[in-house]
């Protein structure tokens, strides 16, 4: 300390210059120092705004997001299942005088066999003589041997006797080929590659081993393609009724086509079912498709913009607004998120309730809900307050998810609520996304599309399959109808 005065003091004995140019360079320091600083601050900022932003990560899974379960990572361990379904008090498994379905004995079962007593088991004399009393009945069910069944076509050969002009019978339509495979075995691969979702070389190698009948990739592939083709009236009249329907799902996933990320779009309802790919998710695909841009009724979706391009009533998914609830609930302790998550469950219930004994809510019951929705508003206000702080970058200040998800419950109410008002729009946006996932499983099984036409073909057959299911309709038989020029037409109730 005695060193630094004597230096401080020996500058002021040379005199005032000496001095100002000691303070400017101690105030540069100092500038130099508060800089510095700033910026540190600046970077533990943006490094604790990343740290939140990679932790949120971390915990979003199935359960509070829209990722799917397979993609569920568990770190130290699986936390605790916090499911909204409560406990019935039923004990497990099947309850009472529920119909079973135990193998039961036939009448008059197809063979018999006769397991004969030839001596007594006791003295061993001869029973062969002895009349029978009984028979204690076991039953065996199985299939029988799966081989090909031939049959030949013989067209009729006549030669006239009066003028001598050769004259031969015509073959049906259905025979064109000296020699050829029939209906059943062509609507089997396309069951198979298209229902079933087995590759084209196992499902020949599957008609190999059971039916014993080699079959080639490019047989099942024209099969297919035969069927798509017989499908393109069914598909026009799919979509005609879609357009006419009160409530369509629709819904897109991403799907590999020619080794790029492109796009299925699907648009359903309990009876019907619409698939078709394309290059984009936006308006463009939904245009090409065709229904959307002629649709009048409501649209149940998950809030994929686009959507609200065309003019037509929206309903939003609830079941992906209460996984984002949840996220804001669990990450950002929000009471207005979990009271939000509270009052959508319970507007269900009543909903379904009044579908059970098929009337309607009452008004004085939907303004309680609308007043309830409002107040939940007013707390998510409060605990998001509009953020101030200017950004250096252009454009809107950036807002926390939270924020985010309350603008849209802010601005969305009536396409939120729009289930409660109108009992024929369901409260999520499961049809469409059921009809999805067996698309995502076939990618998984049989891996891309090697080019857009491939992808076409399955798209209308599987939008077939999926409308016959949803009508109960055996599909091995829908198919083959199919094929035959017959496809199956559902009718709008």
């Amino acid at each position: 300390m005695n060193t630094k005065r004597k230096e401080i003091l020996a500058v002021y004995e040379q005199g005032p210059e000496a001095v100002v140019t000691l303070v400017t360079t101690l105030y540069d320091i100092i500038a130099e120092q508060q800089r510095i600083i700033e910026l540190q601050a600046a970077r533990i900022t943006e490094l604790e705004e990343r740290v939140k932003k990679l932790e949120e990560q971390l915990k979003k899974n199935s359960r509070n997001s829209s990722k799917p379960p397979s993609t569920d990572v568990f770190i130290n361990e699986k936390p605790k299942t916090k499911s909204r379904r409560k406990k019935s008090g039923k004990k497990p498994g099947g309850q009472k005088d529920h119909p079973g379905t135990t193998l039961r004995m036939v009448d008059v079962p197809d063979e018999v066999i006769i397991h004969k007593v030839h001596k007594c088991s006791n003295c061993e004399r001869s029973l062969e003589d002895i009349e029978v009393k009984d028979h204690e009945k076991r039953q065996v069910f199985d299939i029988p041997p799966i081989k090909l069944q031939v049959t030949e076509h013989r067209a009729e050969i006549k030669s006239c006797p009066h003028c001598g002009c050769k004259n031969k019978a015509t073959f049906s339509e259905k025979v064109k080929q000296p020699t050829q495979y029939g209906l059943r075995l062509a609507s089997l691969a396309v069951y198979l590659h298209d229902y079933q979702l087995l590759p084209y070389e196992r499902s020949c190698e599957l008609r190999a081993d059971v039916c014993g009948c080699e079959i080639s990739p490019a047989t099942l592939a024209r099969a297919e393609k035969t069927c798509f083709e017989k499908l393109e009236d069914f598909e026009q009249q799919i979509k005609n009724f879609l357009i006419e329907s009160p409530v369509i799902n629709c819904d897109e996933t991403g799907m590999r086509i020619e080794g790029k990320r492109q796009w299925l779009h699907v648009a359903s309802t309990n009876k019907m079912t619409c698939y078709y790919p394309h290059q984009k998710r936006g308006s463009e695909a939904m245009n090409v498709m065709g229904i959307l841009p002629n649709f009048n009724g409501t649209v149940v979706h998950d809030f994929w913009k686009s959507y609200y391009k065309y003019d037509c009533d929206h309903s939003i998914c609830n079941a992906h607004l209460l996984r984002e609830l949840t996220s804001v609930s669990e990450n950002d302790d929000q009471l207005w998120s979990k009271a939000m998550n509270i009052l959508l469950i319970d507007v269900k219930k009543s909903v379904d309730q009044i579908r059970e004994m098929s009337g309607c809510m009452k008004p004085e019951r939907i303004k309680e809900f609308e007043d309830w929705y409002g107040q939940i508003i007013h707390i998510g206000i409060e605990e998001n307050p509009q953020l101030q702080a200017k950004s250096k970058k252009r454009g809107r200040t950036k807002q926390t998810t939270a924020k985010n998800l309350l603008d849209r419950f802010i601005g969305y109410k009536n396409d939120i609520l729009r289930f409660m008002h109108d009992l024929k729009v369901p409260f999520e946006n499961n049809l469409a996304e059921r009809d999805v996932r067996m698309m995502k499983v076939q990618q998984k099984i049989s891996g891309t599309f090697r080019s857009m036409q491939g992808a076409l073909i399955f798209s209308r057959v599987r939008s077939y399959i999926s409308t016959v299911k949803k009508n109960q309709v055996p599909v091995m038989d829908a198919i083959r109808n199919a094929i035959a020029g017959m496809p199956f037409i559902p009718t709008i109730v």
